[in-house]
C-alpha cells in the first residue's frame, strides 16, 4: 500500500517536470538549442533534482530591458553615439591617430551598445598587482573634491574592505557624494551595519539583486560582476581586481594573485559614468534621475582610443563577446588570451579555430589553481582541442591569474571583468574596455611574456597523455557548460 502511494508520488512529479520541460522548450524557443536540450534533459529525468536546478540557475532574463536612464539623458547619449555612427560611416571621423581607421567595423560594431562612444584623449596606467591597484585608488579618492562611484561584485568586510570603507566615509564625512554599488552574492558577507556610518554622512549604498532570504540568494545566474570606479567624473578605474585581501595575495589557498586592472584619465569616463548610472539607478530605485551624463571635456593630455562596452542578460546582444569575435576575426599576427575561465560557446570557438587554421598565432593562458573545479577541467578540454590545432597554450603556476584580458596584433587590446565564458557572456553584467593604443597593447604582451616564465606550456603531446580519469572528469564538466 506505501509502495503504492509513493509510486503515485513520483509519477506526478515526473508528469509535473515532463510540463515543464515542455514549458522550457516554448521558453527558450528564441534562445540556445543546446541549452534548451540540456535543461529539458535535466528536468525529465531528474525530477526533483531538475527543477530545482531550474529555480537557480534557469530562470532566463533576457531581453528585459532593466536598466534605463531618464529620457533626456538617453537622448544626450544617443546623439553622440549617432553622430558619431554617421561619421565613420561617411569617412570624415576626425582620428588623432590614422591607425584607428583600420578598425572602423570594429568601432561601429561597439557602438551598437548604449556606452560604445569613442574617445581618445585619454591617459592609461595599468595594473598588475593588487596592492599597487589599491594604492593608487585610495591615493585618488583622498584626492577627490566633488564625487566618489564606487562598483564591485566582491566586496569583503576584511582588512583591505574595511580600509575602503573607513576611507569613504571620510570623504561623505567631507561633504562628497559617496555612491556604492556591490553584488549580493558577492558581497554576501556584508550586513548594513558596515556601511551605516558612510550613510550617517550622507553617502549612499544599494544592493545589486538582494537576497530574498537573509543569507541565501537561489538567483546564481544575473550577478553583477563588473569593477568599476569613478573619482570626480575624471578618473575611472575598469579592471578584473574587486575588494578582498585576497585580491592583495593574502590568501593562503590562492597565493598571489596576478590580474590585470586599468586607471583612466580622459573623456572616456563618459561610458563608465553612464554605466554605473544605469546600474545605480536600478539597484537603489533611485527614481531621481537628474544627474548630467555628459558634462565638459576632461583636461587630459592622453592620446590613449578607448570604447567602454557592456553587456548582460539585459540585452538582445552580446556586446562584449561581439566585440571579441570581431577583434578575433580581424587579426593578422597573434592573437593572445588571459582569462580565469575559458568555456567559449560555439561562436567564439570558431573564431579562435578559424584564426589557428589561418596562420595566425594564438596563446592562451589560465590559471593552475582552480576555484572552481568543473570549470576547471571544462577549460582544459578546450585548451587541449585548441593545442591539438597549433595553438600554444600556457598554464599559470605562480599563485591564480585571474586577469580578463586580451590583445590582437599590435594596436587593439581589451581589459575588464568579462571571463571567456559562457556566463559571463550570457548570464552576468559585464564591463570591458576595448584599448586602441600601440603602447598599451605592448606593456600587456611584455606582461603576457613575464607570465609565461611562470607557467608550464600544455602541448598536445602532453595533453594526450592525461589519465582517464581525467577524461571523465573533462566530459562531464564540458556537459555542465551551459551552467558553469
Amino acid at each position: 500500500m506505501i509502495g503504492r502511494v509513493y509510486l503515485e508520488i513520483f509519477s506526478s512529479i515526473w508528469w509535473v517536470n515532463i510540463l515543464l520541460a515542455i514549458f522550457v522548450v516554448f521558453l527558450h524557443r528564441g534562445g540556445n538549442p543546446k541549452n534548451t536540450a540540456f535543461w529539458a534533459m535535466l528536468l525529465t529525468f531528474l525530477p526533483v533534482v531538475g527543477f530545482l536546478l531550474y529555480l537557480i540557475f534557469g530562470q532566463d532574463y533576457h531581453k528585459r530591458n532593466m536598466f534605463l536612464l531618464k529620457k533626456k539623458q538617453d537622448e544626450v547619449v544617443r546623439l553622440v553615439l549617432t553622430s558619431q555612427r554617421d561619421d565613420l560611416i561617411r569617412g570624415r571621423f576626425p582620428f588623432k591617430n590614422s591607425r584607428v581607421e583600420d578598425y572602423n567595423e570594429l568601432l561601429f560594431l561597439n557602438m551598437t551598445g548604449k556606452e560604445g562612444f569613442y574617445t581618445e584623449n585619454n591617459e592609461v596606467k595599468l595594473f598588475y598587482d593588487g596592492r599597487d591597484k589599491f594604492k593608487s585608488l585610495f591615493n585618488d579618492i583622498k584626492k577627490a573634491k566633488k564625487s566618489i562611484d564606487i562598483q564591485y561584485y566582491v566586496f569583503k568586510n576584511d582588512h583591505i574592505g574595511k580600509a575602503l570603507i573607513q576611507l569613504l566615509e571620510r570623504k561623505a564625512k567631507e561633504g562628497l557624494s559617496v555612491r556604492i554599488i556591490y553584488d549580493a552574492v558577492g558581497g554576501r558577507l556584508l550586513t548594513p551595519k558596515a556601511f551605516r556610518r558612510i550613510e550617517h554622512y550622507g553617502g549612499q549604498v544599494a544592493k545589486f539583486f538582494p537576497s530574498l532570504f537573509l543569507w541565501i540568494n537561489l538567483r546564481i545566474n544575473y550577478r553583477n560582476h563588473r569593477k568599476i570606479a569613478i573619482i570626480d567624473d575624471e578618473i575611472g578605474y575598469i579592471g578584473g581586481f574587486n575588494v578582498g585581501d585576497e585580491y592583495l595575495g593574502r590568501s593562503k589557498r590562492f597565493g598571489y594573485w596576478r590580474d590585470t586592472h586599468m586607471r583612466i584619465y580622459g573623456d572616456a569616463i563618459w561610458g563608465l559614468k553612464v554605466r554605473f548610472l544605469k546600474d545605480w539607478y536600478y539597484a537603489s530605485k533611485d527614481s531621481s534621475m537628474d544627474e548630467e551624463i555628459i558634462t565638459s571635456s576632461v583636461p587630459s593630455k592622453g592620446n590613449v582610443g578607448i570604447q567602454i562596452v557592456a553587456s548582460g542578460p539585459d540585452t538582445e546582444v552580446e556586446h562584449v563577446k561581439f566585440g571579441l569575435i570581431k577583434m578575433i576575426s580581424g587579426a593578422k599576427k597573434r592573437i593572445v588570451i588571459q582569462t580565469p575561465y575559458f568555456i567559449p560557446d560555439e561562436s567564439l570557438k570558431d573564431a579562435i579555430l578559424s584564426a589557428i587554421c589561418s596562420g595566425v598565432e594564438v596563446m592562451i593562458m589560465v590559471p593552475c589553481k582552480p576555484d572552481h573545479p568543473f570549470v576547471y577541467w571544462a577549460t582544459t578540454s578546450y585548451l587541449g582541442e585548441f593545442a591539438k590545432y597549433g595553438a600554444r597554450c600556457f598554464i599559470y603556476k605562480n599563485g591564480f591569474l585571474h586577469a580578463k584580458t586580451m590583445l590582437v596584433d599590435d594596436y587593439v587590446s581589451t581589459v575588464g571583468s568579462a571571463n571567456m565564458d559562457i556566463r559571463s557572456f550570457s548570464l552576468n553584467f559585464e564591463a570591458n574596455a576595448f584599448i586602441y593604443d600601440e603602447k598599451i597593447n605592448e606593456d600587456l604582451y611584455q606582461q603576457f611574456l613575464i607570465d609565461c616564465e611562470k607557467s608550464e606550456e600544455m602541448t598536445w603531446g602532453k595533453y594526450e597523455k592525461r589519465s582517464n580519469w581525467i577524461k571523465v572528469k573533462e566530459s562531464v564538466s564540458r556537459l555542465l557548460s551551459p551552467i558553469l
